[in-house]
Parts: C-alpha cells; structure tokens; sequence
C-alpha cells in the first residue's frame, strides 16, 4: 500500500510531488527546503534553515508512522560549503543516534534564492539503531 504526506508546501501541489511516500516498511522524503506554513522562506542562518528542514522532515515520517531513529539515508544540498560544519552540527542534533548514511553536496542553487539548503531523507520503519 501507498501512503503519502504532504507538508503543505505550495510546490507540492503546483509541482504534482509529495514531501514524503511510504511503501512497505520504507519512508522516502523529497528534497525539503526551509519553508514555513504560509508558503514563505524561513528567515534566519544556515542553522535556523536547516533546522526548519529537520523539522519538515521528521513530521512527514511520524505522519507516515516512522521516527526520527528510522532515519537510514540524509542528502544534504547546501549553497555555501563553509557553512558545513554547522549544518552537519544541526544533522547530528537530529540524527547522532541513528548516525544515517550521509551525503552532504555543494550546489550553485536552490528552489528559492534565500534558501542555503534543502535536504533529503529515507527511513525504514524499524531500523531503530
């Protein structure tokens, strides 16, 4: 069976995508960026964005019946490789224990040009560590 949740996102609908599919005992996360609930970027440094993203993700895979410690793969996108050592601080605040697969890649650009960053995540409900 198919399971979707949705953030709210306005691209979710404009775009036809889902933040989050779970099929089986597997979550896949689409690229989250830092967007708040009426559609606007979420203001702030690579932490406070970053963070935004986290949350954005962590909901949609309890909305899906998951948690936070399922969390097996994160691909993080970030516009400014100096910032890594603090977006890697967020990422470990989130998901120290579980300690996923990592990928964290440098990109010229994001959806929206105020965002630094915009990351993914899968899960398999039941891979607590």
């Amino acid at each position: 069976m198919r399971q979707h949740a949705s953030s709210g996102s306005p691209f979710e609908a404009q775009y036809g995508f889902s933040r989050a599919v779970r099929i089986g005992d597997r979550i896949i996360v689409a690229g989250t960026g830092p967007i708040e609930n009426d559609g606007s970027s979420t203001p702030g440094d690579i932490t406070a964005q970053a963070t935004r993203c986290f949350d954005l993700i962590i909901q949609a895979i309890t909305d899906l019946g998951g948690r936070a410690e399922d969390v097996v793969r994160t691909r993080m996108y970030l516009t400014d490789m100096r910032q890594q050592k603090a977006l890697g601080a967020v990422h470990a605040r989130f998901f120290g224990s579980a300690k996923p697969a990592a990928t964290m890649v440098g990109v010229a650009n994001l959806c929206r040009a105020e965002w630094m960053v915009e990351i993914e995540a899968e899960a398999v409900v039941g891979a607590t560590a």
